[in-house]
């Protein structure tokens, strides 16, 4: 090897070379979600995007998010709805607005767990119902069996003609 010749920088500049990390979350915005009119807060939250480049649009990447909130976050003061979170879908960004709409319900499992107890009869029901504006809505129902007061039976079950 000849005197004053650097042996790594060949090295450097062959392929598969050491190359620069770049930090993934410099390529990205932040922007706010905003939450249908109906609910008294509605700044929800912040979600991040990819910037736009080339073809590929950030609007259209926000576009058919689902966002999920708990109630208790929804309104200002009443924080005993928390175990009920609400689904927002994404339709439609206006700058570094995220414009959604309701997209679902839903309570937290540790809510569901604590309704359910032995000796009494879980009874489930749903329904799909059209609205006048043309909104498809599946509901489903839970209720359960309770023991009548002075009951001295253990169980408080229905039978199957009743459920």
């Amino acid at each position: 090897m000849a005197i004053g010749k650097n042996k790594n920088a060949t090295k450097a500049s062959r392929k598969g070379g050491k190359k620069k990390v770049a930090d993934p979350f410099s390529k990205k915005d932040w922007y706010d979600i905003k939450a249908p009119a109906n609910f008294e807060v509605r700044n929800v939250g912040r979600t991040l995007v990819t910037r736009t480049t080339g073809t590929k649009i950030a609007s259209d990447a926000l576009k058919g998010r689902v966002f999920e909130v708990s109630l208790g976050d929804l309104n200002k003061h009443d924080d005993e709805d928390s175990h009920r979170k609400f689904r927002f879908i994404c339709e439609d960004v206006q700058g570094r607005h995220c414009l959604t709409n309701f997209h679902g319900m839903d309570m937290t499992t540790d809510r569901l767990r604590m309704l359910i107890k032995k000796w009494q009869t879980l009874i489930e029901a749903q329904a799909d119902i059209r609205t006048s504006d043309g909104y498809l809505l599946r509901v489903f129902c839970i209720g359960f069996t309770m023991k009548m007061r002075g009951q001295i039976r253990k169980t408080a079950y229905a039978q199957h003609t009743q459920v």
